[in-house]
């Protein structure tokens, strides 16, 4: 099969200007897509981003870059004013949303490294050195990389106090990691502006079915959003819409730096992994660019593991 979109047809990726949102709109660009990046950036960021989207003109197709509040009203309407007049109707092949923007506080304050803390003043005393020197052996070594069988033994972050989730902090999250999904394809519908066979996607994580420390208001974005997906699979079917979820393994991007501990996650995972590493953010859009062919037209309401088998490894 070889792998090359229409040109008239476009991607809506919203949260594409770093992670999976950007390595998408570069595989679709590659191969021939035009592509819509809606994202939300400070000044200071943007000579780096800037350069990634000169790369995506460079390809030859279609390029429009919106930088604004994907998730207000007054932002949602700037962009699809713009894209509607851009574009016209019906040619919104894919829309991916990949929006990083929620709340990681803990639902109460954390206890502190009880285990990790015994089993190295245990190791310590079998070795006949103080714990303080052994738990910063490890630490340097760990950090160091190359190490990650050391993570049980790593240090936790600083169990520090401080504000807890609140009913606004977990409104947000779901709404802006997971609802938020309708809404967008709702309006991008209702312009008229789907193509007759396009895709959508959102992002899920393991978070959805674990439970991890501060990560309780995103994981309910994600149930929400696998939810909604579902829903839309089934509504706008019967319109030549599909909807998916891909739940990546865990993946070294910005948003997964932001949660406490991310280190031990990620060497954990490459323990686990078969493949011996971590899922990239290319990995994704491989498969998002698959699933936007033709020949995946009878993939709907679905959730596609993209992760090495990395959930699957005992």
């Amino acid at each position: 099969m070889s792998l090359r979109f229409e040109p008239n047809h476009w991607a809506v990726i919203l949260g594409g200007s770093s992670g999976f949102g950007l390595a998408t709109a570069q595989k679709l660009a590659r191969h021939g897509m035009s592509v819509c990046v809606v994202h939300r950036d400070r000044k200071g960021a943007m000579p780096a981003i800037e350069a990634k989207f000169e790369e995506l003109r460079a390809t030859g197709v279609g390029f429009l870059a919106q930088n604004l509040d994907a998730l207000s009203l007054v932002g949602r309407k700037t962009a699809l004013d713009a894209l509607a007049a851009k574009l016209g109707a019906g040619r919104v092949r894919v829309l991916l949303h990949s929006i990083a923007f929620g709340n990681l506080k803990p639902l109460v304050a954390p206890k502190g490294d009880g285990a990790g803390t015994a089993a190295r003043e245990k190791l310590a005393a079998k070795l006949g050195v103080a714990p303080a020197a052994l738990a910063e052996a490890v630490r340097a070594v760990f950090s160091a990389g190359d190490a990650d069988a050391l993570a049980a033994l790593a240090e936790a972050p600083p169990a520090e106090p401080g504000p807890v989730l609140e009913d606004e902090d977990f409104a947000r999250t779901v709404y802006s990691m997971g609802t938020s999904l309708a809404t967008w394809t709702q309006d991008v519908f209702a312009r008229g502006l789907f193509a007759s066979d396009a895709r959508v996607f959102g992002l899920t994580s393991e978070g959805n079915e674990l439970a991890l420390r501060g990560y309780a208001a995103v994981a309910a974005a994600k149930c929400a959003l696998e939810s909604v997906s579902r829903a839309l699979a089934a509504e706008l079917g019967p319109y030549g819409v599909r909807s998916n979820i891909i739940q990546a393994g865990v993946t070294d991007t910005p948003a997964l730096r932001l949660i406490p501990g991310s280190d031990r996650m990620k060497a954990a995972a490459r323990l686990k992994n078969p493949l011996g590493r971590l899922t990239t953010p290319a990995d994704v859009a491989d498969v998002i660019a698959l699933l936007a062919t033709d020949e995946a037209r009878w993939v709907n309401g679905a959730l596609i593991r993209v992760d090495g088998g990395e959930r699957i490894a005992g």
